[in-house]
């Protein structure tokens, strides 16, 4: 315990030459905090793009997913033949199979009459596709012809149609030039890529879209028996099957989804990005206030340097602020991003929210930050030769 008593007897030159100079401070604070906000909402709105795009594909009820290898994500998914879903059937461990239909399409605000993009999914209404109660609580209205569940989070303004439809009055509006009328909602969230979901019968989707054939179907979702693993029924599926299909567990296609968004497109790239520069942001503050401070003192430096200091006790006064600055700039660079999610959330209804693993991975790299520029900044303690200072 010789280290912790001596410790405690040193004497924190670091945040001595910090607090005398407040003005000084205020701005490497300020700089902190700014580069802290920045990362954490880009760090936020890359998260919140992840986990919106993925959320339908998580609240499938299945454990094989069958989809063509054409399928960007999905939002777009390409089709495939319904004969695949039959010749799955020969796999040792299939215990059911259900087609699966999903389109993009524009609808007219009940409320405002403005058109909006919605992802609309139908299935067959015997067979519970999702794991959401709520949908599955409502599967008999969706049996009714014309008849869709709403997703009561989708972006926009809503809140009268659903108010209507919770008061069991059903609400009517145009898709694809058919009048549909909503006898349900639930809640799911809207994404990048569109702004709800609407869930109806596999009937029903076809009577909207005349030129689709039944044939050829979006997702393939596949119902094991009990006893089999997932992994190798999928390997054994994608060794069967022709290449116009791909057989995924369901962990596979979510990550599949991710994946996607983290290296194809170029939403997720410039959100990376934006991290980068954020962290750069600080870099280049902190090291200018560091460099500034190592200059006015330059003189103390080499003054300890002539009673015998060594290099490394100077290093360590400068490391001392880099890390002193770090914790004092994250507390206002955390606390101002949750009000900022709030209201992202608010408007965009992504699911952008503060986490304890995000506010620890900005803490990680702000410590990471100061002690950076404090690297390159003590470069200027070597040339604190005694000589030279007097």
């Amino acid at each position: 315990m010789n280290w912790l008593h001596s410790l405690k007897r040193r004497t924190p030159l670091g945040w001595l030459q910090l607090s005398r100079n407040k003005g000084r401070l205020l701005v490497a604070l300020s700089g902190i905090a700014f580069a802290d906000v920045l990362m954490f909402l880009q760090i936020g709105f890359q998260e919140s793009l992840y986990e919106s795009n993925t959320k339908i594909r998580k609240t499938l009820n299945t454990d094989i997913v069958l989809v063509s290898p054409k399928a960007k994500n999905t939002q777009n998914l390409s089709t495939f033949t319904r004969r695949r879903l039959y010749q799955a059937k020969d796999i040792p461990g299939v215990a059911t199979v259900h087609p699966l239909y999903s389109s993009t399409i524009t609808w007219k605000n009940p409320e405002t009459r403005q058109d909006a993009a919605l992802q609309i999914i139908g299935f067959d209404p015997d067979y519970q596709a999702f794991s959401l109660p709520e949908i599955n609580q409502q599967l008999d209205k969706i049996k009714l012809p014309d008849v869709v569940l709403f997703d009561r989070t989708a972006r926009g303004n809503y809140q009268q149609t659903i108010t209507q439809i919770e008061n069991q009055q059903w609400v009517s509006t145009e898709v694809q030039k058919r009048t549909i009328t909503v006898r349900g909602v639930f809640s799911l969230g809207a994404s990048f890529g569109t702004d709800g979901l609407l869930v109806t019968s596999d009937q029903n989707f076809l009577l909207l879209f005349p030129r689709r054939d039944a044939g050829s179907v979006s997702l393939g979702l596949i119902d094991l028996e009990p006893g089999y693993d997932p992994a190798q029924v999928a390997q054994a599926l994608q060794q069967y099957l022709p290449n116009d299909v791909e057989a995924m567990t369901i962990a596979d296609f979510i990550d599949d989804e991710e994946q996607y968004w983290r290296t194809e497109s170029p939403i997720g790239f410039i959100f990376g990005f934006g991290t980068t520069m954020a962290f750069v942001v600080g870099v280049v503050i902190v090291y200018q206030v560091l460099s500034t401070d190592v200059n006015a003192h330059l003189k103390e430096y080499a003054t300890f340097k002539a009673m015998g200091y060594r290099h490394s006790y100077l290093l360590g006064i400068v490391f001392e602020e880099s890390i002193i600055m770090a914790f004092l700039g994250f507390i206002p660079g955390v606390i101002l991003p949750i009000g900022m999610y709030y209201m992202a959330a608010k408007v965009t209804s992504l699911p952008i929210y503060m986490t304890l693993a995000r506010a620890i991975t900005v803490l990680v790299l702000t410590v990471v930050m100061c002690l950076l520029s404090g690297a390159i900044a003590t470069r200027k303690l070597q040339s604190a030769d005694p000589a030279d200072m007097f």
